[in-house]
């Protein structure tokens, strides 16, 4: 009885240590945004922009 009570606290503690260790890896982790001069998504709507105008 005394067994399974211990194995089910050990596990209950690597499950916790696990998750504050994974949560602090995330925010510890150094994020990067692109610059809009290499941004695809921008020449691309520049691009449909310049077309509608010519049309209009």
């Amino acid at each position: 009885m005394y067994t399974v009570l211990v194995v089910s606290i050990i596990i209950v503690i690597v499950v916790l240590l696990l998750a504050v260790t994974t949560t602090s890896r995330a925010y510890s982790y150094k994020h990067t945004v692109d610059s809009l001069d290499n941004n695809p998504y921008l020449e691309e709507e520049e691009r449909q922009k310049q077309e509608n105008e010519n049309k209009a």
